[in-house]
C-alpha cells in the first residue's frame, strides 16, 4: 500500500521537531518505495522539497490546508496510510499515524499564546484518539501521553530521534576568532528554554574574556523587560539568531562547552549534536534529558540559578571532566541513527496496515 507524508513542516521554519521530519522522510524514501510527500504550495525549503519529490497542492496553507484541503485530497485517493511527524494532523481523518514529540502546552499553558494553548487543546487529543498509532520520541513522552491524553500505552511507539550525517562528520576543531572563548547555548528564545536563570548563572559568574553565544530566533525577546534588565548592555552576551547546519557546527565545535537548562523536553536534539562536534554538554536533570544523554552530560537543576552556575563552572574549570565529557558523548551518539528511526517506522507501517 502507498504511504502519505504530511510535508507541511517544509513550510516552517527548521528547528528540531522539522528537522526530525526530514530526516526520517529522507530515510523513510530511501528505505521504501511506496512514500510519497504532501505539502502546501508555500514551501520554504525549495531545495529539500526537489530532494525528497514532493508535491504541492491546494492554495491554502498552514493548518487550514492541513485541515481542508489535504484531508480532502487523501479522501479522494481512497484514504491511504498518512505518516504526520510534525505533531499536527488532520484531525478527522482516521488513516494516519501521528508522531506527538511532547505535551508542554498541557503541562504549561503559560509558556504558550492563548490561541497556540486553545487550539491544540483541541486539536492533539482529537488526532491521538482518531489515529492508528501515535509515535513519540522518549520514554518520557509516551508517559506524558498515556497520563494526560487517556491514551492506551499499546497505542504509543517510542522512536528516538538522532544526529544528521553533517553533524557526525566533523573535522578537527579550529579557533573562532568572532566571539573568542564562549558558552553556547541553541534553542529558540520561549520561556520554558530557561533564558532568564541562564543568563542570571552566567552573569553571577562574572567570567573574564568568555561569552555566551546564545543562537536561535528571538522573536518576542525585547518585549520581555525582566530577561532585558538581566541583559542589561552586557557586552558578554550575544545573540546570534537563527544559525544554519553549517553555522551551527561552527559554533559547536568552537565553544568551551554546551548548556541547555531547558524546563521541558519532549527529546531535546541540541544536546546530541553538541556531543557529535565534540563539545562537552550542561542539561537540566528534568524530562527526558537524562533519557537522551545518559552519562555523557553534566546535569544541573534548572530551576536554581546556584546549580546552573555551578555547572557552567565545572566544566570549564575541570579539564578532566570536560574531557570526560568529550568522550561520553561521542560514544552516546553512536546509540542513535536517523536509518534505525526510519526501520522502526516501516515497522509500525506494517502492524498497521496488517492489522
Amino acid at each position: 500500500m502507498h504511504i502519505y507524508i504530511n510535508a507541511r513542516f517544509l513550510s516552517q521554519n527548521i528547528t528540531g521537531v522539522q528537522r526530525y521530519a526530514v530526516e526520517i522522510s529522507r530515510q523513510l524514501k530511501t528505505l521504501h518505495k511506496d512514500i510519497s510527500l504532501l505539502a502546501p504550495n508555500e514551501i520554504l525549503h525549495k531545495e529539500l522539497s526537489m530532494e525528497l519529490g514532493v508535491y504541492a497542492l491546494g492554495k491554502r496553507s498552514g493548518h487550514l490546508w492541513e485541515q481542508m484541503e489535504l484531508s480532502r485530497y487523501l479522501k479522494k485517493l481512497g484514504s491511504p496510510l498518512l505518516l504526520n511527524l510534525a505533531n499536527t494532523a488532520p484531525a478527522y481523518y482516521r488513516d494516519q499515524i501521528v508522531t506527538i514529540h511532547d505535551l508542554a502546552f498541557l503541562r504549561n499553558p503559560g509558556w504558550f499564546s492563548r490561541a497556540f494553548y486553545y487550539y491544540y487543546r483541541f486539536l492533539i487529543p482529537q488526532i491521538a484518539k482518531n489515529a492508528l498509532k501515535i509515535v513519540t520520541v522518549s520514554n518520557f513522552s509516551k508517559k506524558e501521553i498515556v497520563e494526560l491524553l487517556k491514551v492506551p500505552e499499546e497505542k504509543v511507539e517510542v522512536i528516538y530521534n538522532a544526529v544528521s550525517e553533517r553533524f557526525l562528520a566533523v573535522s578537527e576543531k579550529t579557533i573562532d576568532y568572532k566571539h573568542g572563548e564562549y558558552i553556547l547555548a541553541v534553542s529558540s528564545i520561549n520561556p520554558r528554554k530557561n533564558f532568564k536563570n541562564l543568563i542570571s548563572a552566567f552573569g553571577r559568574l562574572k567570567l573574564s574574556g568568555v561569552k555566551l553565544v546564545i543562537a536561535g530566533e528571538r522573536k518576542n525577546i525585547f518585549a520581555d523587560k525582566e530577561l532585558n534588565n538581566l541583559i542589561g548592555e552586557n557586552k558578554n552576551i550575544i545573540f546570534y539568531g537563527y544559525a544554519s547546519d553549517e553555522d551551527l557546527i561552527s559554533l559547536y565545535k568552537n565553544a568551551k562547552l554546551f548548556i541547555y537548562p531547558s524546563l521541558y523536553e519532549g527529546f531535546g536534539l541540541s544536546p546530541l549534536e553538541a556531543m557529535a562536534c565534540g563539545c562537552p554538554v550542561v542539561v537540566s536533570n528534568t524530562t527526558s534529558l537524562p533519557e537522551v544523554c545518559g552519562d555523557a552530560a553534566y546535569y544541573v537543576d534548572p530551576f536554581t540559578v546556584d546549580s546552573i552556575a555551578e555547572g557552567l563552572n565545572a566544566v570549564l574549570t575541570d579539564e578532566a571532566l570536560r574531557q570526560g565529557l568529550i568522550q561520553k558523548g561521542l560514544e552516546r551518539v553512536k546509540l542513535f541513527s536517523w536509518e534505525k528511526s526510519a526501520k522502526e517506522h516501516i515497522k509500525v507501517f506494517e502492524e498497521v496496515l496488517n492489522t
